[in-house]
């Protein structure tokens, strides 16, 4: 149900942050009015991360980039970037990063600087993976120490994404993904808090942490924290455990209602 969208996010996040070191179950019972909370839009919450996951890791590549001198950069002749004291303009032709679909179209990103801390803003206009489009902003802050091997940031959100069948989904919102280095993969651990929207179908999806979500990646599933979903004003709150590596959840409806379900 709610792996992360499947995880992948959290592996994509992963990778962006690394480079800045470096330089469910059945369709839950109805809400109420006649109205329910499904599996599947569950994962429309975090769609908008799967699209933009890629083209988020080569933004990190491309920032770095231009911090150790480079001007100019190519990747398989698919995408080229252009960069000035303010930003950059990223343009891609058919381009296939990290297994995603091809990429096409600019990136405008423009830097944010505020002492020591890293930002900048990137901006979509109609920017296509595969067959869906993005438009609006992504700003992304970051902040960590390689010492001691932790690193954050908080990512805000704008954007409509149109499907190929023409249906839109928008994002609202911010998200802090926290990240703490093992010595190995699976004994490094994250988190993830924040506030966000969602609106897709008529519907509109507003998610708040109430305890930061976290996990290891040597587990599949989050394993600790919860979150509150409300549709239409209608709110049920989802918590994902004590911090065991299990597939189970629970969820309280409005009325008092538990019930526990396998991700």
């Amino acid at each position: 149900m709610y792996r992360l969208a499947k995880k992948t996010s959290v592996f994509a996040f992963l990778a962006f942050a690394l480079i800045f070191l470096e330089g469910c179950s059945e369709d839950a019972k109805p809400l109420g009015d006649g109205q329910e909370l499904t599996q599947t839009e569950l994962k429309t919450i975090l769609e908008t991360d799967d699209v933009t996951g890629a083209v988020d890791t080569v933004l990190a590549e491309l920032y770095s980039n231009n911090a150790v001198g480079k001007s100019t950069q190519k990747a398989n002749d698919c995408y080229s970037v252009e960069y000035s004291q303010s930003g950059f303009v990223a343009t891609f032709n058919n381009c296939v990063l990290n297994g995603t679909e091809n990429i096409n179209g600019s990136l405008t990103v423009a830097y944010q600087t505020e002492g020591e801390t890293i930002a900048f803003t990137a901006v979509y206009s109609d920017f296509y993976v595969g067959t869906i489009k993005v438009n609006g902003t992504r700003t992304f802050v970051l902040s960590g120490d390689a010492e001691q091997g932790t690193i954050s940031f908080t990512v805000t959100s704008e954007l409509s994404v149109e499907m190929e069948d023409e249906s839109v989904i928008t994002e609202n919102g911010t998200k802090t993904f926290s990240f703490s280095f093992g010595d190995s993969l699976e004994n490094s651990t994250f988190s993830i808090s924040g506030n966000w929207t969602i609106t897709a179908e008529g519907n509109t999806y507003s998610v708040e942490t109430v305890d930061d979500l976290t996990g290891g990646l040597g587990c599949e599933y989050i394993t600790s924290g919860s979150m509150t979903v409300a549709k239409n004003g209608l709110e049920v709150t989802v918590d994902f455990g004590d911090g065991e590596c299990d597939d189970a959840a629970t969820l309280t409806y409005p009325d008092g209602t538990i019930e526990e379900i396998e991700l």
